[in-house]
């Protein structure tokens, strides 16, 4: 799923240029009305200077628009792409657009002075060309070519500066982890809902289907606090407490305030009583009463689809995640040293110590088919696998006093469930970039819980990577994946610190239960 705010705005732009397009063309065929008396008078008092629609009125009005879209879907379609695509090497790209965008205020100044000049907006006191007046009121034009160079520059960088906005929430939108495809079905749904919101009006003001102004202002300040109540709600509120019990009293209060701060904008509509405190009040009625039970309604009926794109977007992270896992923890270059081992021990000592490492090894591959495909497995199991990962790396550590390894496991009393496989990929760095058998190596694991939740830190020793090790390409299931899935099983519940210093490296792992938030 892609984002599709660029795409939306460029609809909205497009339809908002083809509707001024229309008006102009159904006032030149009389089927509009327009306003020509500034030329009415002007030809009474300058008869030689005849005013004519199609080259007064009509064609300089079309140019600047046709202008304006150029301009617009060149910054979009030209520019913006070759500042994605830039990196840090590409810094000429820089100097490029703005150059770019100074010959486009350019473009835009001397093609407005052009229109001027054929349309005169002077003699009918910009009745028709506000569009026009947006670039500076020129009653003499062509006699300054840089007219209105400076507000066509200042509208181009606040349009910049929109675009930077634009780009930033787009980037964070799609790189938001597990949840960017939740959070980009909301966007694109807000920017389709801005766009027929605009789009709206503007037809039926070009179309002259309706012509009274408050309707207009009412529904430029009405509308939005309906939007807002129905994203709020059905994206925020309701899903919060959708699957909680006895919190009614906090939901009616958030609702309450929500629909209140969403209302506030109808202060803006102009009231002839002055009356506005009632005008919020009834808004806020409408909003709390009526709207929110309709937006209740439409969550009813979406939320088993949300749910089930929620739903596959979990399972997929989750599989994703699982497959990493299954790749870097049980791979055949370890199982094949693990076999080795157990095959000199069985030589040199006869079957005790071999029928123990075998044991502990299938008991680690029977966690990885029966516990490893479930969403959450008890504390204790985790820790079995843990432990047995342990002690067969221990067979392969040579007796040495300069490698020293200790490990503090006390979840005795802990009933919580966890993810399985969280855990070892700790472990797993730790032995595979803490030991060293020719310096002195140390590896330090701590696992405690209790009623406040779970707290695991591992240290080891570092040393430099040797280019010959076979491990050395195997760099396990990675920190990212470990944080992936951390944020989506314990959002808000957790905190994992990683810190290296001259001799060591750090993981600190904290884990709260669902009643507790970090």
């Amino acid at each position: 799923m892609k984002v599709e705010i660029r795409k939306y705005e460029q609809l909205l732009i497009t339809f908002l240029g083809l509707m001024a397009i229309i008006g102009y063309i159904l006032q030149h065929l009389n089927l509009a009305p327009v306003y020509t008396a500034g030329f009415d008078q002007y030809n009474i008092a300058h008869p030689n200077l005849q005013f004519k629609y199609s080259a007064n009125l009509l064609l300089p009005r079309v140019g600047v628009v046709v202008l304006l879209m150029v301009v617009y879907f060149w910054i979009n379609l030209f520019t913006i792409p070759q500042l994605r695509l830039a990196n840090y090497r590409s810094f000429l790209i820089y100097p490029w657009v703005l150059f770019q965008l100074l010959l486009l205020s350019f473009l835009i100044a001397i093609g407005v002075n052009f229109a001027t000049y054929y349309a005169h907006p002077a003699w009918n006191n910009y009745g028709e060309f506000r569009l026009f007046a947006l670039f500076g009121y020129n009653e003499t034009p062509l006699t300054d070519l840089w007219a209105g160079f400076d507000r066509a520059l200042i509208l181009l960088l606040v349009y910049g500066v929109f675009v930077c906005i634009r780009e930033f929430i787009i980037y964070r939108i799609k790189n938001s982890g597990s949840k960017s495809t939740y959070r980009i079905l909301i966007v694109n749904q807000m920017s389709a809902f801005l766009c027929i919101f605009l789009l709206l009006p503007n037809l039926t003001s070009t179309l002259h289907i309706i012509n009274d102004d408050g309707i207009y202002r009412a529904y430029f300040v009405f509308i939005p606090s309906v939007v807002f109540v129905y994203f709020s709600n059905t994206y925020w509120l309701f899903p919060s407490f959708a699957n909680t019990s006895g919190n009614t009293f906090q939901l009616i209060w958030r609702l309450a305030i929500s629909t209140f701060f969403y209302s506030i904008p109808i202060i803006l509509f102009p009231n002839r009583g002055g009356a506005t405190p009632n005008m919020l009040l009834i808004n806020w009625i409408i909003q709390l009463v009526v709207v929110t039970p309709v937006t209740w309604m439409f969550y009813q009926q979406r939320k088993d689809k949300i749910r089930e794109l929620r739903g596959a977007e979990i399972a997929l992270s989750k599989t994703t995640a699982d497959l990493k896992f299954l790749r870097s923890q049980i791979n055949p270059h370890f199982l094949f040293n693990i076999l080795n081992t157990i095959y000199a021990m069985a030589l040199i000592d006869g079957s005790k110590r071999t029928a123990n490492a075998i044991q502990k090894l299938g008991d680690m591959m029977r966690f990885m088919l029966d516990d490893n495909h479930l969403d959450f497995i008890p504390l204790n199991n985790e820790v079995s696998y843990l432990q047995n990962y342990i002690a067969l790396q221990k067979l392969r550590i040579q007796d040495s006093d300069d490698i020293v390894i200790s490990e503090k496991i006390t979840v005795d009393n802990c009933t919580y469930e966890i993810i399985p496989m969280l855990l070892i990929p700790f472990v797993e760095n730790a032995f595979k970039h803490g030991i060293d058998i020719n310096q002195k190596s140390w590896i330090s694991i701590a696992l405690t819980c209790d009623q406040k939740g779970i707290w695991f830190n591992v240290r080891n020793s570092l040393h430099k990577v040797d280019i010959n090790d076979p491990e050395r390409k195997h760099s396990g299931i990675g920190l990212q994946n470990v944080k992936e899935r951390l944020t989506m099983f314990y959002e808000g519940r957790h905190r994992l610190t990683c810190e290296t210093t001259d001799k060591e490296f750090i993981v600190d792992l904290i884990i709260k239960p669902e009643t507790f938030k970090i």
